[in-house]
């Protein structure tokens, strides 16, 4: 499943909406990347997406 493990970050639902005011159902997905992070001296691989990737950055938490 497309879910970010971090945030909990995962798909939504809504519909396209076209000119003629036509609805359709479509999905957002999370643009996630499988990250090596170092959690109390252990690395572990983690599918975060790209806005947590960010925030640890800028908390200084991972260096990549």
């Amino acid at each position: 499943m497309q879910k970010c493990d971090l945030t909990g970050k995962s798909k939504q639902y809504g519909n396209n909406v076209s000119i003629s005011q036509r609805h359709t159902k479509r999905v957002w997905k999370p643009n996630l990347q499988t990250k090596t992070v170092v959690i109390d001296g252990k690395k572990t691989t983690m599918k975060l997406s790209t806005q947590a990737i960010r925030t640890l950055k800028k908390k200084n938490l991972i260096n990549s």
